[in-house]
């Protein structure tokens, strides 16, 4: 859930009068946001980096709002005041309009067929005369970042560029050319560079930084040039700083390059939408046109909107309420999708803008009325379906399992899932190819790389940030390991297992057998060979030789104990013999 700050005196003063830290938070409330934080520059930066940083810091007092992920225009201080003003009925829902260029001529965005490997698609849009103030800029640029991170997946689906039109000259060139040919003066740097450069220059940089993967080991990189050849930016990374905005810029040109155009059309939906308001004409947007390789020529942004059609009762019936179908479009206008009754029956025929691209399935609809209605003014009723819950056999064993064992004077230990390929294989003696793991296809790190199939190298690692702790050190943990299973839909299954280990001076594994015999006791299997539970010797490169044996309940084999070989317990950094058991607990249902 993404959080926008707002300057609170900035934000009353749009909304055209003052509220209370409550009111406003209750405000917040009633539309479905939730004022998470009320604080100041100062105060974050005191914070995070001490006092003497903040010093100079700003007073101003910030709201933090989060926003739900999905509504992307309440992304910025316009969209919120304008969704607010909406709701309270101070104001209509503006209607976004396409305009022809004064100049008879459209700006043209032309794509050539090297970008298709790398970036295929394009779309673009002017905001003419376009006045902006310090804080109208800031939001602006604001904006730009809260999409990149959100609906743009923090650039890898969409890249946003703006330029002041004033400086370059159309029509313009989107292609893709070999980093070394690509030479220009980022932004807000005046030495030019060649992109294979900057790729080295912004390795540092704590913001681009997380960008330069998307491109990097590409053969060619994307790249916007004017008529002159002037550059407008190298997207996903970075503009050009001939074509930089400031406060003097009037006339705006928008590109946004993408792998996925439906996210491109949003994202420029989004931006022209919530700044046309400062147009000499408000909530018009000049138009653009995109030449794609194969001939075809689309205009931007297409500011689509659309109608749905959907009955009062399916609102009444989902959300609970019993509603005209009068009161129920009144309550969708309210949250800036236009209604009205058809006058066939309880129809409502909504209308859905283009800011509103959340707004999916009729489903969608019928949460805004809920939203506009006020879920705390719905009456509380019983289900008609009556349901007792009750907990998971196998949670149930669990907890029971858990209590005893801790009782027998082991403590529980609880580790991480995830863990190196090492952990599972490597390090106890096994081959990763043997072993049926699931594997994390883009780890962060090299600690994270699978699930585990085992829960003895996390006892292990906690034993061994555990060594200055009196002896002996008895663990243990019941819980999931993940493994690899074609016969599920999803290709793996969990299984819970238990596991226990024991270090001390000597390998004590008679405790490790008492501690078996003690399960099995409390599991009710008898010690039998046919119809309880045996032990019978096997090798395990994981155990010592000769002193592994291999657990048998009812006929089938459930797990391994015995003492663990010296280099097993070396890897961990351990110093002192260590036996350990490893159980499931599944068949024992």
């Amino acid at each position: 859930m993404p959080t926008v700050g707002v300057k609170r005196d900035l934000l009353f003063q749009a909304l055209g009068r003052t509220y209370s830290d409550e009111e406003f938070d209750e405000l917040c409330f009633e539309f479905g946001l939730e004022l998470d934080e009320i604080t100041s520059e100062r105060d974050m930066i005191s914070r995070e980096q001490g006092d003497e940083r903040a010093s100079a810091a700003s007073d101003v007092v910030l709201y933090k709002i989060d926003v739900p992920a999905n509504r992307y225009d309440l992304l910025c201080l316009e969209g919120l005041v304008r969704g607010l003003q909406v709701f309270k009925q101070r104001i209509e829902a503006p209607r976004y309009r396409c305009v022809k260029a004064s100049g008879g001529e459209a700006q043209k965005l032309i794509i050539t067929k090297e970008t298709a490997a790398v970036r295929p698609h394009a779309v673009a849009a002017v905001l003419r005369n376009i006045t902006f103030t310090q804080e109208r800029y800031d939001s602006f640029i604001e904006l730009q970042e809260k999409l990149h991170q959100n609906v743009c997946r923090k650039r890898t689906l969409v890249a946003i560029g703006t330029h002041d039109l004033d400086t370059i000259s159309g029509p313009f060139t989107y292609t893709a050319k070999p980093p070394g040919d690509i030479l220009f003066s980022p932004l807000n740097q005046t030495k030019e560079y060649t992109a294979t450069q900057l790729m080295d220059l912004y390795k540092t940089d704590s913001h681009l930084r997380h960008y330069l993967h998307i491109i990097e080991d590409e053969p060619l990189y994307p790249v916007i040039y004017d008529s002159n050849g002037v550059v407008l930016s190298m997207p996903p990374i970075i503009n050009g700083n001939h074509s930089k905005i400031s406060l003097n810029t009037k006339n705006v040109f928008i590109e946004c390059t993408a792998t996925d155009l439906t996210k491109a059309k949003i994202v420029l939906d989004m931006m022209v939408t919530m700044f046309s308001e400062y147009c000499a004409e408000p909530f018009t947007v000049e138009e653009a046109e995109v030449m794609y390789p194969d001939g075809r020529c689309c205009v931007y942004p297409e500011l689509a909107y659309r109608t749905e059609t959907l009955s009062g009762e399916f609102i009444n019936r989902r959300v609970g309420i019993k509603e005209s179908a009068e009161n129920i479009a009144g309550l969708l206008t309210r949250m800036c999708l236009r209604s009205e009754v058809t006058g066939q029956g309880d129809q409502i025929k909504v209308e859905i803008p283009p800011t509103r691209s959340d707004v999916i399935h009729a489903c969608d609809i019928m949460e805004d009325a809920a939203i506009a209605y006020g879920f705390n003014n719905i009456t509380r009723t019983t289900p008609k379906t009556y349901t007792v819950a009750n907990q998971l056999p196998l949670n149930k064993l669990t907890e029971l399992l858990r209590t005893d064992l801790a009782a027998a004077g082991f403590t529980e230990g609880l580790t991480f899932t995830l863990c190196s390929q090492e952990d599972i294989a490597d390090k106890l003696g096994k081959n990763i190819k043997d072993i049926k793991a699931v594997h994390i296809a883009n780890p962060k790190t090299a600690e994270f790389q699978v699930a585990r199939t085992t829960l003895l190298p996390g006892l292990l690692k906690t034993l061994a940030a555990n060594r200055k702790m009196p002896l002996p050190l008895k663990l243990f943990e019941i819980s999931d390991v993940v493994m690899k299973d074609d016969k599920k839909d999803v290709g793996a299954r969990n299984n819970r297992r238990l596991c226990a280990v024991f270090y001390n001076k000597s390998p004590g594994f008679e405790v490790i057998h008492g501690l078996l015999d003690r399960v099995m006791q409390l599991l009710e299997v008898k010690p039998d060979h046919r119809h309880g539970y045996s032990i019978q010797a096997v090798e395990d490169s994981t155990f010592f030789p000769g002193r592994c044996a291999e657990i048998f309940a009812r006929g089938q084999s459930v797990g391994r104990l015995g003492v663990l070989h010296p280099d097993v317990i070396t890897r961990f950094e351990l110093t002192l013999p260590c036996s350990a058991l490893d159980l499931d607990i599944e068949p024992f249902l």
